[in-house]
């Protein structure tokens, strides 16, 4: 199947070439044409997977088709609402790329940062608006932005926007657009919630699922070290000083808890740089840029603020602290092996993360290797029996990874065993 085949006007297929793209990924091999139907769709899909170009490409192709019938001054013809600042961001940037030979234009707004730029790109007029929820609200309320002639509305991250507290905004949205438009849904997870709230923006849309543990198990190579969370920043500083990586995303729970993996790397002479939602707008751009060129080895993130980081060629994911969401995880790790590359991924487990592990690995079905042999293992008597909870089903198993006898430690000092190597 090619991007030809699926019936790609010639414009968006000779920017999809420059580049390099001439197959489609699976949820844009069965959106894309659902979608030229303009029929409403509900798509559930992880980071990673291409969506973004599985909704970009059908709207733009429609944008330019019908360009002629919009004469005058451009009105905002297709909107985009997304959780976070980095994810508007590259939406954006998707489009422009997609669209390179169109001659449609998009812009994106979000908070944080003054208006006034957004606001002048909007009176010149654009056919596709990207916006975090609480600017667009906010311009429309100034009169800055009009929604009545939308005829393509996207919601991307859906369950992050119920995360994140937006579920009243999205509402408020909601009745600013008109009745008759193609609306696309879009969550990397269907709790309940979000189904409920699909059903409020859909008609009667098809499905497209992409299931997260195919990504998991195909394409990222994965291991668990067992340690205290004392050790975990040892750990850390031991992995980036032993193994050559050129750039590691590493994953922490909290904002405090980024900024203080962020200081304890600089005392080990490590260049790191937190991005998150405390951080000022300029601030999270200066520290991604960073990352995307090179100067920066290691990006601290929390969950949400990952959410946009498209880095290609990333070397390394690290899990510092092990999400308490297991979806979470897939998505996380999705940010190594996109498309069809392949990818590494590790994850710190202290004693209180046991459950989170067995949910995260009853989720992916599969049991991820652990790293029996490193300098920090937590093999400490009172986690053995935590320790033998770590598989699902068979107790063989457990028993087979029972505690190592003590002149292993010899071995341990003797020789290092590199991470991708797991015992068994």
């Amino acid at each position: 199947m090619t991007f030809k085949v699926l019936g790609i006007v010639e414009p968006i297929l000779k920017a999809l070439e420059t580049q390099g793209y001439s197959q489609p990924t699976p949820i844009q091999e069965q959106s894309i044409p659902i979608l030229l139907k303009g029929k409403d769709l509900l798509g559930c899909a992880q980071t990673g997977t291409g969506k973004t170009a599985a909704f970009a490409i059908p709207i733009l192709q429609h944008l330019y088709l019908n360009r002629k019938q919009n004469r005058g001054p451009r009105k905002i013809r297709a909107l985009v609402v997304t959780p976070t600042r980095e994810l508007a961001i590259q939406i954006g940037d998707s489009f422009t790329t997609y669209g390179k030979f169109t001659g449609l234009r998009n812009t994106v707004i979000f908070g944080g940062v003054k208006q006034g730029k957004q606001t002048h790109a909007l009176s010149k007029g654009i056919d596709v608006l990207i916006a975090t929820p609480g600017r667009l609200l906010d311009l429309i309320g100034q009169g800055f932005i009009s929604l009545k002639d939308i005829e393509y509305s996207v919601l991307d991250e859906a369950d992050h926007m119920l995360d994140m507290g937006f579920i009243h905004d999205i509402r408020k949205i909601i009745t600013h657009l008109p009745t008759k438009r193609q609306s696309l849904f879009f969550s990397a997870t269907m709790p309940p919630e979000i189904v409920k709230l699909s059903r409020k923006i859909l008609g009667n849309p098809e499905k497209v699922t992409i299931k997260p543990e195919q990504a998991t198990a195909e394409r990222v190579e994965q291991a668990v070290y067992f340690v205290t969370k004392k050790n975990k920043i040892k750990l850390l500083t031991h992995i980036l000083e032993t193994e050559e990586a050129k750039s590691v995303l590493v994953f922490s729970r909290t904002k405090h808890g980024a900024n203080k993996i962020v200081r304890l790397l600089g005392k080990a002479e490590i260049k790191a740089e937190a991005i998150h939602g405390n951080k000022s707008q300029t601030a999270r751009q200066r520290a991604l840029g960073n990352f995307k060129n090179g100067s920066t080895q290691v990006l601290v993130a929390t969950d949400i603020a990952a959410r946009g980081i498209d880095v290609e060629e990333l070397a390394l994911v690290v899990n510092y602290d092990l999400p308490n969401v297991p979806e979470t995880y897939v998505h996380r790790i999705g940010r190594t092996g996109r498309a069809n590359a392949s990818g590494i991924a590790l994850s710190f487990c202290d004693a209180e993360e046991r459950a989170y592990l067995r949910d995260i690995q009853r989720l992916i079905k599969q049991n991820i290797p652990v790293i029996e042999e490193h300098p920090f293992v937590d093999d400490s008597p009172e986690q053995k029996p935590q320790k033998q909870g770590r598989t699902q089903r068979s107790r063989k198993p457990q028993q087979r990874r029972a505690p190592r006898p003590k002149q292993d430690e010899g071995k341990k000092k003797q020789k290092k065993r590199r991470w991708y190597k797991p015992k068994g």
